[in-house]
């Protein structure tokens, strides 16, 4: 698998539907971060904090200061399921206050390529924090656009933070649902009013309605000291439902009532009313002792919420035109724990003393709130990678335009080949367009890390989600695993690697400056190619050992300073690149014969080349071996082979085969066709 890695990757680009559906990263690849106090202070800015856990419904934290809710903490990789382009767990603790505002942010974890060298501490330290003060009922926008009270994502690792940025906020909204801050779906109707009489509350549902008689309920409490009288009449008609759309408050309760009801309501309560008639009282009196209705369960579930005497407010009569005469009338505050999107049930419990104990009787409402008196549920929200290609429909398109360019070239090349100055003109084109737009303006570099990466996700998980985040690298990998079926390694090296672009025309002007060029000796020249494939072998096997350590010995690849970076780094990083540029001035593409671990991690699925678009000629290498001395890589042997290991697909050696003024074979050919030529 470690050896095959690149091959793999390659082969799963073409072949969609093998991995498709991943099974994903496992729950505990990492084990969440957990908050201490000290920790909870930093994000809620303040002190003397108390943190438990809360495995209730969404897992996570609880802060407290002397017993009251400061607010709450939850990891991004233990509830959203963050993962990062390294393709590796990415885990935030998330604060969250009790009005519904992001309190703070803290990084904890990650495997960031970029956020481990290309970026300070302090930038992502400040990036985090940036996201105090976010108000959670604001519409969520595009992961990667400028959004009011968000910070705006890193340029120099727009994916990463973009990452970032949407963990913090899937996590901060499922955790503020999860705790009754926000609503879930969309939520009550608090706005709407429509005049409505009672027949047409109780017919529209928003009151749940169940009636014993007195005759049912003599069976149900039979053996009663004091037995109940038989009869049509009613024991207990109840009826329940919230209060909280105005078209059923307002018209139920009157204006000032129902103002008053729900202006006391605090973070995530709804207001319940419960109605009754009959013998029996929903109410009874043991409450007035022990503060707690015990005669009215409301049923969610496994949950089972008994009202206290604190969120009890009693109603005189009314206020809806048709009401039937009633006896009590009772609204509970009911908690968070009670969703009240989901249905629940109002019941009441009736008891009668036995002479060996008591008997009881359950009676109980149904109640859902009524499509009418919910708001509509707004859209899902895109998958993060979804939206970063909607928001990067520009540079796809230019890379899309770049590739069907490329693929013209490659088809064409023996057309090409025919005229060097089109061919010499267009490669410099198409290179210093890789170079300044692919390169320096999209950041479309691959790098040997997202090799690495990849190897990783088939062990612990694909997921397609993890690769398409970066829609310019994706199209390039894509590209780069479709054309090594075709034409080999050098579809990327030799065309679409910003580095190399930039190795080959600064060495294309030094020969034009008249710098004289290093021919390097076959024998060294094959011995030093084992630098850049054990390297690439290093980076792989240390990455499972370590990710952090395979990314600093990743830093071989000059790629991430010298394109990502625009040579914006410490000046070692910049010396380092400089060097390989210089010694690239007398030998071409220096590092990519010798150094490069992504050439030699990519050259290994080369040998599964299906077609053999290089043309040569029986006297290659025996009469002729032009096309080895002027073929700048030393891709080609004295035997007058190419290796596809080592071509970048330059076609400077069918330039020389196709022209007639060069080619020594054609000139021998030319002479002995013209006239006379034979003697």
């Amino acid at each position: 698998m470690r050896l095959f890695g690149p091959l793999i990757a390659a082969l799963t680009l073409l072949a969609a539907p093998v991995f498709a559906g991943g099974v994903g990263i496992a729950p505990d690849a990492i084990a969440p971060s957990v908050p201490d106090a000290a920790i909870a202070a930093e994000i809620f800015g303040a002190g003397d904090l108390s943190v438990t856990r809360d495995e209730a419904g969404v897992p996570g934290w609880t802060v407290r200061r002397d017993g009251s809710v400061v607010g709450h903490i939850g990891s991004t990789w233990e509830i959203a399921g963050s993962v990062g382009y390294s393709g590796r767990p990415l885990d935030v603790l998330v604060g969250i206050s009790p009005d519904a505002r992001i309190a703070g942010a803290r990084l904890m974890q990650h495997n960031e390529p970029v956020l481990t060298l290309g970026i300070s501490d302090a930038d992502i330290a400040a990036y985090v924090n940036g996201f105090a003060g976010y108000d959670l009922t604001a519409p969520r926008d595009v992961a990667l656009a400028k959004t009011p009270g968000l910070p705006d994502v890193i340029s120099r690792a727009t994916v990463s933070t973009g990452v970032i940025r949407d963990g913090i906020l899937r996590t901060a909204r499922t955790l503020a649902i999860g705790r009754g801050i926000l609503a879930a779906g969309g939520g009550i109707d608090r706005l709407g009013f429509v005049p409505a009489d009672w027949p047409e509350l109780v017919q529209s549902g928003a009151l749940g309605e169940v009636r014993v008689t007195l005759s049912e309920a003599a069976a149900a409490l039979a053996g009663a000291k004091v037995p109940v009288p038989e009869g049509e009449g009613d024991f207990l008609h109840l009826w329940g439902g919230l209060v909280d759309p105005p078209s059923v408050g307002q018209n139920l309760l009157g204006q000032q009532v129902f103002t008053s009801a729900i202006g006391a309501m605090g973070a995530g309560e709804t207001e319940l009313i419960v109605i009754s008639s009959g013998l029996q009282s929903h109410r009874g009196t043991d409450w007035r002792k022990t503060g707690v209705f015990d005669r009215v369960t409301i049923v969610q579930g496994d949950t089972r919420h008994q009202p206290d005497e604190a969120s009890y407010r009693m109603v005189r009569k009314l206020a809806v035109e048709g009401a039937p005469p009633v006896k009590e009338i009772s609204l509970f505050r009911l908690p968070a724990t009670i969703d009240p999107m989901q249905p629940f049930r109002v019941e009441v419990t009736a008891t009668r003393p036995t002479d060996s104990g008591e008997v009881a009787m359950t009676i109980g409402a149904d109640y859902r709130l009524p499509d009418a008196y919910r708001l509509a549920p707004p859209p899902e929200p895109e998958p993060l990678w979804r939206e970063i290609w909607e928001a990067k429909r520009v540079e796809t398109g230019i890379v899309a335009a770049m590739l069907a360019v490329l693929t013209l070239i490659l088809f064409a090349q023996e057309w090409i080949t025919r005229r060097p100055k089109l061919w010499l003109i267009g490669r410099a084109g198409f290179l210093a367009t890789t170079l300044f737009v692919l390169g320096w303006g999209l950041n479309g570099q691959l790098s040997v890390v997202q090799v690495v990466a990849f190897v990783h996700s088939l062990l612990t998980g694909f997921r397609w989600e993890t690769f398409l985040i970066e829609p310019v690298i994706f199209l390039l990998w894509s590209f780069t695993a479709l054309g090594m079926l075709f034409w080999g390694r050098g579809v990327y090296c030799g065309w679409l690697c910003p580095f190399g672009a930039l190795q080959e025309l600064t060495n294309l002007a030094a020969r034009r400056l008249g710098v004289k060029q290093v021919a390097v000796p076959q024998a060294l020249h094959e011995r030093l190619w084992v630098i850049k494939y054990t390297l690439f072998m290093a980076i792989l096997a240390l990455s499972f050992y370590s990710m952090h350590d395979a990314l600093v010995l990743a830093e071989a690849e000059p790629f991430k300073t010298a394109i990502s970076l625009r040579m914006m780094r410490a000046w070692p990083f910049v010396a380092f690149v400089l060097v390989l540029l210089g010694a690239g001035l007398f030998v071409e593409r220096f590092f990519c014969r010798y150094l490069c671990p992504l050439g030699a991690g990519i050259a290994i699925p080369a040998k599964l080349k299906i077609f053999d678009w290089l043309k040569r000629r029986p006297q290659c290498g025996r009469e002729c071996r032009l096309c080895e001395t002027k073929c700048t890589v030393g891709a080609i042997d004295p035997l007058g082979r190419i290796n596809a290991n080592e071509c970048v697909l330059c076609l400077r050696c069918q330039v020389v085969m196709n022209d007639p003024g060069t080619c020594p074979v054609l000139k021998r050919r030319a002479r002995a066709e013209a006239p006379g030529g034979g003697q």
